[in-house]
């Protein structure tokens, strides 16, 4: 190679089911590369289609449409002579599986393509298909390995790539495959969601996978939300000693250009790791900014009670949208508290967006005369309580009917297992922006937030003691254990399936480990019923949570 060859990962921000839009972006990332002397532009796993498409696999005409926008790819490379592309994109079986509808086989391939010369040069399929966390790839997709797929080795200025989708990298099988096919760089394309911990989890894999082989590798990776998943980006390049050459930022799209000189070792641009609270803010904000704008809605709307999870959702949303695509509406009961009043007025007023006091005492007086003969002679209860914040979510509801925002619940992670929150009141809502924060978290994320610059939430709301003021005096911990003893046994049961003994024998008292499991095991039906939310950790209470509501299994 007279002079560096250069690979470019384009870490992209696709559109699940926009098949025209995501070729024109993939196409826009090829003119720029072309246009910075790029020989091979890698785009992520299923960047045709979007990740993860779901059902709409099981279209044929979904399929047929994927087909034709990666021809219509092909044949506008002919303008950038020189630069191959990988492309990955499903492809339908070749067996008629797909148009005789029969569901006995999954219906297609995720796939790889290269593009050159106007065409399809090869096509490479996925070989080791995820099924576990949010993935269930084998309902859809047909392994290359057992569809008796040959790897892919294509050349590039004389260096032969080896390709690998996703998964094939974590296993030793494809690697070595396309190593004795003649691959002399492994390069992968991804779709792997975010979760706390997982891209340096991903990096240090990786770099397991290059010294395993002895050969470097790139790692092209898509960035943005889909529904509740996040993906990161940081995109990056090892060097065949498993060491760092390059990364692309996070949570933002980018062209990493990557040199390869002629002893085959990789140059490019790292950008700095982000801390811990950083990576989950980012992705919160990535997550909010994405739902919204993928479906179109024109903003956002929130309940803020003067408490932390509301506050916090605030910060996250104004970061998310700009203060002038947020509201925020106080609705104070007979039992908030004046310093509640006066710390979200001055929180709204710290980030300048619409704030708005609309008193629900009227309505919650009118339900209580209506069912003063039905509850003549009770006492007072959580049913009380659950008025309040139904009253609450139908104004906020009200309001986005009328006005188009969509509601942001303000639930946290350490609520929505417990089921310390209301069907059709404070869960009430199009989505839940820290569905999967545990409340220990929401408070490191607060404080972490306010460090950045200016302080935007007030330092009362994160030092006060947790309440959900629906009732005199009312503190989070009168019904629940302290949340870092919650928060530990939560992780424990629902994120590392660990037993009620095995709890109890790692230290926790026998009592609170069992009020905590018990009280996630009956509030399952709450959370079949609430708002999607963003996921960042390992496994949420979404699509990698499937317990039954009609359970008696208890350990």
């Amino acid at each position: 190679m007279p002079s560096p060859l250069k690979i470019a990962l384009a870490q992209m921000n696709v559109v699940v089911g926009d098949l025209v839009g995501n070729a024109d972006r993939i196409m826009a990332q090829a003119r720029a590369a072309h246009a910075a002397g790029v020989d091979l532009l890698v785009t992520p796993e299923l960047a045709l289609c979007g990740y993860p498409p779901e059902d709409l696999l099981l279209r044929p005409a979904f399929l047929s449409a994927c087909d034709e926008q990666l021809r219509r790819i092909a044949t506008e490379l002919v303008a950038l002579p020189g630069l191959q592309v990988v492309v990955g994109h499903p492809a339908a079986r070749e067996d008629g599986v797909v148009r005789e509808r029969s569901w006995s086989l999954p219906p297609c391939l995720n796939a790889a393509s290269v593009l050159a010369g106007g065409r399809v040069t090869q096509t490479y399929a996925k070989r080791e298909l995820p099924n576990y966390q949010v993935f269930d790839e084998r309902r859809y997709f047909y392994s290359g390995r057992d569809a008796g797929l040959a790897p892919v080795v294509f050349d590039v200025r004389g260096l032969k790539v080896g390709l690998l989708i996703c998964e094939d990298a974590w296993f030793d099988e494809p690697a070595a495959a396309a190593q004795a096919a003649g691959a002399e760089l492994l390069c992968v394309i991804n779709a792997s969601p975010f979760h706390v911990g997982k891209v340096e989890e991903r990096e240090a894999r990786m770099s397991e996978r290059a010294r395993a082989s002895g050969l470097p590798l790139v790692y092209a990776h898509l960035v943005g939300g889909q529904d509740e998943m996040v993906f990161d980006g940081t995109s990056f390049a090892v060097q065949a000693d498993g060491t760092l050459a390059a990364r692309a930022p996070m949570f933002e799209e980018a062209l990493a250009v990557i040199e390869v000189d002629a002893a085959r070792r990789l140059a490019g641009h790292i950008a700095p790791e982000l801390e811990m609270e950083a990576q989950v803010w980012q992705a919160l904000v990535v997550g909010v900014r994405d739902y919204l704008g993928k479906n179109g809605f024109p903003g956002a709307i929130l309940g803020l009670s003067g408490g932390i999870d509301s506050a916090l959702v605030l910060a996250i949303a104004v970061d998310a949208l700009g203060a002038d695509k947020v509201r925020a509406v106080m609705m104070p009961s007979p039992y908030t508290a004046d310093i509640s009043w006066i710390d979200a007025r001055d929180m709204a007023a710290r980030l300048n967006v619409r704030y708005d006091e609309m008193s629900i005492v009227p309505m919650f007086d009118a339900f209580n005369a209506v069912l003063a003969n039905e509850f003549k002679g009770l006492p007072l209860d959580a049913t009380e309580e659950n008025i309040q914040a139904r009253v609450r979510g139908t104004l906020l509801m009200a309001l986005s009917n009328k006005f188009g925002s969509i509601v942001l619940t303000t639930g946290n992670k350490s609520e929505m297992a417990t089921g310390y929150c209301t069907l059709y009141g404070d869960m009430a809502g199009g989505f839940a922006v820290i569905k999967d924060v545990a409340k220990t978290l929401v408070f490191r994320l607060a404080r972490w937030r306010n460090a950045q610059g200016a302080e935007i939430i007030p330092d009362r709301i994160i030092t006060r003691p947790p309440s959900a003021e629906l009732r005199p005096d009312q503190k989070d911990e009168d019904s629940l254990p302290p949340y870092p003893v919650l928060d530990a046994i939560l992780a424990r049961y629902m994120e590392q399936d660990q037993s009620i003994a095995e709890i109890v024998a790692a230290g926790f008292k026998p009592e609170d480990v069992e009020r905590v499991t018990r009280l996630i095991k009956i509030n399952e039906y709450k959370r079949r019923q609430a708002p999607v939310g963003i996921r960042i950790t390992h496994r949420g209470f979404g699509r990698d949570w499937r317990y039954p509501i009609t359970s008696k299994f208890r350990a």
